[in-house]
């Protein structure tokens, strides 16, 4: 059985309930090869991603996992996107992903298509009812669109793997973890998949190769 990755995953840092050991664990447990930590951040709270990398030193130093200190950046001005990637990457975010517009809350409209302009963004997060067009950015800016196991933010998993599948822009599949019962493992992540209407020979692209290309592309 293949190795899982994650790349969103949130801590006590945003909104999430678990510290980033208990979701280092947690993952560790459930055979995850690599979990990044991408707390929600906007202009108000950038620096938390200072905190991240502290809080992880020990668990990369002491545990068999790679824990990844990252950022979500969420609701924030789509004129500041750019910016707070920037700032976010200075800071020591390694995996850099963007809040898209979700089905399921009042994100700007706009938001997807910032978003796939900007060359430090690593990951689209559950992108709702993205267009071909801004498929197709992320597609030549090397931004993976995201397949999400989590509440609400699935609802267009199916939408999503049309669109990416179509224009052949890069999916990943992450949980959005806010709770302990939110991780995953490899086997529930591939039905999830399989159940966005992707067929078998792309579920170890989606759930291996491309996150590994993340990784590689930002040092590991």
């Amino acid at each position: 059985m293949s190795k899982r990755i994650d790349l969103h995953t949130h801590s006590i840092f945003s909104d999430g309930e678990l510290l980033p050991s208990e979701i280092a664990r947690r993952a560790q447990v459930l055979d995850h090869e690599a979990v990044a930590i991408t707390d929600h951040v906007d202009a108000s709270n950038i620096d938390s991603v200072g905190k991240i990398i502290n809080a992880i030193n020990d668990i990369r130093d002491n545990w068999d996992i790679n824990v990844i200190p990252g950022a979500e950046i969420t609701h924030a001005p789509v004129e500041v996107i750019d910016k707070l990637a920037v700032q976010a990457r200075k800071l020591g975010a390694e995996i850099i992903v963007a809040h898209g517009e979700t089905l399921v809350e009042p994100v700007l409209e706009g938001t997807n298509f910032t978003a796939v302009n900007i060359p430090e963004i690593d990951i689209l997060a559950h992108p709702g009812l993205i267009t071909v067009e801004e498929a197709e950015i992320a597609r030549d800016n090397d931004i993976a669109l995201e397949i999400s196991s989590r509440r609400g933010h699935c609802l267009a998993n199916g939408y999503v793997a049309k669109v990416a599948m179509e224009v052949g822009a890069n999916l990943v599949m992450d949980t959005d973890t806010h709770a302990p019962e939110d991780l995953i493992s490899y086997e529930t992540a591939r039905k999830i998949i399989k159940g966005a209407g992707i067929p078998d020979k792309e579920v170890h692209k989606i759930l291996r190769t491309n996150p590994l290309n993340i990784l590689g592309k930002n040092g590991y």
